[in-house]
């Protein structure tokens, strides 16, 4: 891979809204090498003259269901594996030209999808997965109807995105084998949801030993676990055991936020689901019980993130998207914006995603060492953060793992 040296760039580096101009930029193969405010000497590499625009980390999207192929998360399974990739492909494709360049999936994906990415038979973002998130009989990932009984047949919606394990042997056992197939981390289900059919959204789900046993068994593995938690009980009870990354936190108060802020976890909220479901769920199918839910969420989602943020919460970026909102993606920035600064969004989306992801140095930034995972904007976004609310229209460029992707720029 020829080395790319940008030239003339201004700089974002995921964390300082300091933007020093008149930069270069040196990528090598698949990362960068060197950032500096005087010329680099790369005389093989090819020069891309950026023309005083904003030179940035890669997006990260840290909530995402790649087979998430409907809103009616029980018509999933009968969709087929075949259909559950195709919209894969779409929705990763889609994020890419957004300027997502890593995508961490916290509900189904897995090696088959990441290794077709890696040789490149798909396009999409670098992509970490949690494998099949895990769940209690009858907790958020227990995707069977009030009538349905006991059996894999029952059980079939279920096992296309996750395991139903009861008891500490079991979700032992079913955390080991999705750290087997390459999980980046196990996710739990620490609370009721708004999706699954039969628990309330204020539940909170697994027993404190079998949330530690999950725990001890990704701290082994030098990785984490993740939570699925809406109400403010769950997300304290799950800090308190060990959890690294909150998903949503949706119903947090204030007392819980300061506490969060305190223990130093992360928080990973998914507004644009929310809402899109608010707007959309009746005309795409979703369950009278679940819009009810969702609802219910959307009433008190923005009052949390202001939570949160007086608090001082690490907070991540995610989404969350299912079936045909994936188109929504970019949305997730125009409804931040109503609570966070531009700079503040932007390093929910790079950095501290980053440092959620246990990728600090790597991801997120523009540093020697880092993967080479970069876009050039046309304009400001830490004056506008619009400018990536747009469906990737204003990225002039579009690099990860140091291939170009876009470039508008020659």
């Amino acid at each position: 891979m020829p080395a790319i040296l940008f030239n003339n760039a201004r700089v974002f580096d995921g964390t300082s809204g300091d933007c020093p101009q008149g930069m270069q930029v040196l990528v090598e193969n698949d990362l960068i090498r060197e950032v500096s405010g005087k010329p680099i000497k790369a005389a093989e590499a090819t020069v891309i003259d950026v023309c005083g625009r904003t030179l940035m980390p890669g997006l990260i999207d840290a909530h995402i269901h790649a087979y998430g192929s409907d809103v009616n998360v029980t018509r999933i399974a009968e969709h087929g594996e075949t259909y559950r990739a195709a919209y894969a492909a779409r929705m990763l494709g889609h994020a890419l030209d957004c300027g997502f360049t890593t995508v961490r999936d916290v509900g189904g994906g897995d090696y088959g999808l990441s290794q077709a990415l890696a040789d490149g038979l798909i396009r999409g973002p670098r992509f970490l997965y949690s494998g099949k998130f895990l769940s209690m009989t009858g907790g958020h990932g227990d995707f069977r109807r009030l009538h349905e009984h006991d059996g894999m047949c029952a059980c079939s919606a279920v096992h296309a995105m996750g395991h139903v394990a009861d008891g500490v042997d079991q979700v032992i056992r079913a955390a080991r084998e999705e750290l087997r197939r390459g999980a980046h981390c196990i996710k739990i289900m620490g609370s009721g949801g708004v999706a699954s059919p039969t628990d309330p959204i204020w539940m909170n789900q697994y027993r404190d030993d079998e949330i530690s046993a999950i725990v001890h068994e990704t701290v082994e593995r030098r990785s984490y676990t993740a939570a699925h938690c809406h109400p403010a009980s769950a997300i304290r009870r799950c800090t308190a055991l060990g959890v690294r990354t909150i998903e949503h936190g949706t119903l947090i108060d204030p007392e819980t936020a300061a506490l969060v802020a305190k223990t130093g976890n992360f928080v990973i909220p998914t507004m644009v689901i929310i809402f899109g479901l608010v707007e959309l769920g009746r005309q795409l199918g979703f369950p009278a019980a679940s819009q009810e839910k969702a609802e219910i969420a959307a009433r008190q989602a923005m009052a949390g993130l202001e939570h949160m943020r007086q608090a001082g919460v690490k907070m991540g970026f995610g989404t969350d998207l299912l079936g045909k909102l994936y188109t929504q993606q970019c949305r997730e920035f125009t409804l931040r914006s109503e609570v966070f600064t531009p700079l503040e969004i932007l390093q929910q989306a790079t950095s501290v995603n980053a440092d959620a992801l246990m990728l600090k140095g790597k991801l997120g930034c523009v540093a020697p060492g880092a993967y080479a995972d970069l876009l050039v904007v046309d304009g400001d976004p830490l004056k506008d953060i619009q400018l990536l609310a747009a469906d990737g229209r204003n990225l002039k460029l579009i690099m990860r793992g140091g291939e170009l992707v876009k470039n508008q720029l020659a």
